[in-house]
């Protein structure tokens, strides 16, 4: 079994097969071809290509971020090309896409695993693909049968590359002021005119084309939200011509280099050419199609730079010799590795206990996708669609956050040496630095959970997540701290989300959002972390011993974090209300 410093292949195994029994899901018509061998040798390609194809040119794409040539086209560093490529040819594009539309039909779980090692090796080249297998899922799901032949296959094999459109200079988060809108044309088409900002993929010669999914207004149409409708828009027309696509411009970043950044011009010499998927005034509920998916996946993504960063301190841990142990007092006896400090040990296992949580999460809620589309029960699918739904925004901000706390660890785990870029430490670190913004930004994500999916028809989002974490505690009779300790979490985070509710305010119930979203975050992280412990039964070896010293570190160090914000949410503070820029 492969010791990569990329991703733990051995705790991936654990979580698909030990945990989240994903060969169950071979009995179901939609997988039925796959086997264990197939799925075991699909993440062995993953973990193939991520080491040979990705990882190889992760410092020299951050050293060398895309730029302009004198001709105006997107220079990237050399292996990028090669490694979607190889990406594509494999299959993974399309890893979890029905076998009838081109794809491999892989359970989305092992399709996320799959991808997880791709994130950790190279984040900015694995995002080109991903996003590109996040728009294929959108037409499947909202186009109509031709833009399906016309976009789909070529995405799955390579051909065409995808964005997703949807800021403006002066509409970030704020969709409902975006001012880029579509003209009906007489032949059903579309003529799209305004500017878009920070499109990641918005232009490169990595793909023959690339297909930009826009977020527009159709004159006439209703105000705010309500108006918004979703256009396919190729940079090259059917005949090959070029569409009324400009860059204006490319974004320079602190992290995700390799991954161009752009701001789009769209209809500069009379309105671009696009086609509406989906109803009119249908956009954005179409496009959350592929926002969730993508946040679920930056989640991974975020989850993915943890674990490879946790990997990276610890085997350095293991081979640095600094100092003696505490009560040591022969100076002349060896130098001990520094593994053996407790204070690095309380940073190694904090970074174990955030990223390993994370990383179940993510597949935790690959799982509910598999379990939404293809469980054979109605009840079933719509409970883990609701489910998915409630965990979205924690599955998301939650390794965003503490992911990058992780990495922060695994700097300080080297010292100077981590602070230097002679180590890929600082780079793992300012790469996840974006997965708290993007995709809708933390704060987005907690009005999300507090505003609406807590009150979601009528609280029965909420109450499905309490009635399922209790579940697990039900089965926790071998565990009674752990047990008793997340109880007590799951009450407070019921009583506060009543008391935030009852203000009649939403100023003052959403004041401290982000403040609900961390402290539910971290409730439904020991959730996973008592899973994980159930999972491992009485499992005694090393792999087992690390994984209950992570989990007693969470629920010892980090669970007791909720109390004091709790409290405070409790209070019904106004503090942040009340403060004035001035």
């Amino acid at each position: 079994m492969s010791d990569s410093r990329i991703l733990s292949r051995q705790d991936l195994d654990f979580l698909l097969h030990d945990w989240l029994r994903v060969e169950d899901l071979l009995a179901r018509p939609a997988f039925a071809e796959h086997d264990r061998d197939t799925l075991d040798a699909i993440l062995e390609l993953a973990e193939q290509i991520a080491t040979e194809r990705f990882e190889p040119h992760n410092r020299t794409a951050d050293e060398a971020e895309p730029h302009l040539d004198a001709d105006g086209h997107v220079v990237l560093v050399d292996g990028v090309r090669e490694a979607i490529a190889a990406f594509a040819e494999a299959g993974f594009v399309g890893a979890s896409v029905p076998v009838e539309h081109g794809g491999t039909g892989l359970p989305f779980t092992v399709a996320r695993a799959a991808l997880a090692w791709f994130q950790a090796a190279n984040i900015g080249t694995a995002s080109y693909p991903f996003l590109t297998t996040a728009a294929a899922n959108l037409l499947l799901t909202h186009g109509t049968p031709e833009q399906v032949d016309t976009w789909v296959p070529a995405m799955l094999d390579g051909r065409v590359s995808g964005t997703m459109c949807l800021s403006e200079p002066q509409a970030g988060s704020s969709l409902a002021d975006i001012t880029t809108r579509a003209e009906p044309q007489p032949d059903g088409s579309y003529r799209v005119i305004g500017t878009k900002m920070w499109i990641s993929g918005g232009e490169h010669e990595l793909t023959p084309n690339i297909l930009h999914l826009v977020l527009a207004k159709v004159p006439g149409g209703p105000p705010g939200v309500k108006g918004i409708s979703l256009f396919a828009v190729p940079r090259l027309l059917a005949d090959g011509s070029p569409n009324d696509v400009a860059l204006a411009g490319l974004n320079h970043k602190m992290g995700y280099r390799g991954t161009v950044n752009t701001l789009l011009n769209f209809g500069e010499s009379g309105g671009a050419v696009g086609h509406l998927v989906g109803g009119e005034h249908g956009g954005l509920a179409a496009m959350f199609h592929m926002m969730n998916e993508a946040r679920v996946g930056v989640g991974m993504g975020a989850a993915a730079l943890g674990v490879t960063g946790y990997l990276h301190s610890l085997e350095y841990a293991r081979t640095r010799t600094q100092g003696r142990a505490v009560g040591g007092r022969d100076v002349t006896s060896p130098m001990i590795p520094i593994a053996e400090h407790p204070d690095v040990k309380r940073m190694l296992l904090a970074q174990k206990s955030y990223a390993e949580a994370a990383m179940a999460l993510g597949l935790y809620c690959s799982r509910l996708v598999d379990e939404k589309d293809t469980h054979p029960d109605d009840e079933a699918r719509a409970r883990a669609a609701l489910l998915l739904d409630v965990l979205t925004p924690i599955a998301k901000s939650w390794p965003s956050q503490w992911c990058v706390t992780a990495n922060d660890l695994a700097i300080q785990v080297l010292g100077g040496s981590g602070y230097t870029r002679d180590f890929p430490l600082e780079q793992f670190y300012r790469d996840n630095r974006l997965n708290p913004i993007h995709e809708g930004t933390h704060g987005i994500q907690a009005i999300d959970l507090l505003g609406r999916k807590a009150v979601m028809r009528g609280g029965a989002g909420l109450e499905l997540l309490t009635t399922t974490v209790r579940e697990t505690i039900a089965r926790a009779d071998a565990l009674p701290e752990e047990a008793a300790a997340l109880e007590a979490a799951v009450v407070r985070v019921e009583k506060t989300t009543a008391t935030l509710h009852a203000t009649g305010d939403p100023d003052v119930t959403l004041a401290n959002a982000s403040i609900y979203l961390e402290a539910v975050g971290h409730v439904v992280a020991a959730w996973i972390w008592l899973e994980q412990l159930l999972a491992l039964g009485d499992r005694d070896d090393t792999f087992a011993v690390g994984k209950r010293a992570a989990s007693r570190y969470f629920f010892r160090y980090e669970l007791p974090r909720t109390g004091p914000q709790f409290d405070l949410l409790d209070s019904l503070d106004t503090t942040t209300l009340d403060f004035s820029v001035g």
